[in-house]
């Protein structure tokens, strides 16, 4: 799964390895560090039971314990007792001995699951031309900052040529706020009055990347109506009016979930999901929360790819997901070979 911007994206079947240079082992040693920092508290509350010496003594309140760390720190109960149930019968067996080693499966367990089952499913697919990403998600997840993050780094590190369109009309700052972020990008921005209706905007920011022959153009959508059904029917709108000019568009539609909502946050990924086909997640806010298990919630018991995760402010802090370094860094911080 993509380690770095340079092999997120895939090109004409390949990932986008000529388009950016690959990061230094340096830079990624430093990302990992920020990464385990900013998870901290994720890995406080599961270190608080989760330690080597947890698996001295083997027997049912281990397994318990383990458990019910998991648990609290949102991993889900369907995952958390798949886990559980594979350590449990790995050290019956003799497979794996000791609490080191034991540690060290349980983070081999984690990274399995949250690690894209199908080949290329954690990466975004540019191989269209232009390729139009949806972005959806309730207010207050840090949708349009991922949008503008994502721009920024499509636009200044790949080369792209991108193009946004402002579809939560409903919102007058997440349309200034988009054109802050498409100013700084330097990325062309399509608009529309407030209270306009968000699927002209959509249709409208398609046929300018079209026109303009953009590599991507990413539709902003409302994560707020009158009522849940309501929000539903819009996005479904929203797509049906961009497939009247792409039919296979759009080729991406990337959830954006707040980890600080835990459950929440999971029972999102399931709406949305029903609403539109949600391609990928992006899960922000991960360094202020306890929560951080909930990306292996979504990916195990929802089957969707965490593509994306936010663990602060700056634009190096949203980052592609690597299901081996989140693994370490929610468990034993170890930094990656």
């Amino acid at each position: 799964m993509p380690r770095d911007w340079s092999d997120l994206f895939l090109v004409d079947g390949t990932a986008a390895a000529a388009s950016a240079a690959d990061e230094s082992p340096e830079k990624r040693r430093g990302f990992f560090k920020r990464l385990r920092e900013n998870m901290s508290k994720t890995r406080q509350a599961l270190g608080a039971e989760i330690q080597a010496t947890l698996f001295d003594t083997l027997n049912e309140e281990t397994w318990e314990r383990l458990e019910e760390a998991l648990i609290m720190a949102d991993v889900g109960a369907a995952t958390t007792a798949r886990v559980v149930a594979q350590l449990e019968a790995e050290a019956e067996s003799g497979t794996v001995e000791g609490g080191e080693a034991l540690t060290a499966r349980l983070v081999e367990l984690l990274a399995g699951i949250a690690r894209p089952q199908e080949p290329d499913a954690g990466r975004i697919d540019l191989r269209h031309a232009p390729t139009v990403i949806m972005a959806v998600g309730v207010n207050g997840t840090g949708k349009t900052t991922t949008i503008g993050k994502l721009a920024w780094h499509l636009q200044q590190e790949l080369g792209k040529r991108v193009v946004l369109g402002a579809a939560d009309t409903f919102r007058a700052a997440a349309t200034e706020q988009l054109q802050g972020w498409a100013a700084r990008a330097g990325c062309d921005i399509v608009v529309g009055a407030e209270g306009s209706d968000p699927g002209a905007v959509a249709f409208d920011a398609v046929a300018r990347g079209r026109e303009q022959g953009a590599d991507v153009i990413i539709i902003d959508t409302a994560g707020r109506l009158h009522n849940q059904e309501h929000l539903m029917d819009e996005l479904a709108k929203i797509r049906r009016v961009i497939q009247k000019q792409m039919p296979d568009a759009p080729h991406e539609t990337l959830l954006t979930v707040d980890a600080t909502t835990g459950q929440n946050g999971l029972r999102q990924a399931q709406l949305f999901s029903q609403a539109v086909p949600v391609n990928g997640v992006v899960l922000t806010k991960l360094d202020g929360t306890a929560k951080g298990g909930i990306a292996l919630a979504i990916a195990g018991e929802l089957n969707l790819p965490v593509k994306l995760i936010g663990i602060g402010e700056s634009l190096e802090d949203l980052r592609p997901f690597d299901a081996d370094d989140f693994a370490r860094a929610l468990l034993d911080g170890a930094e990656p070979g």
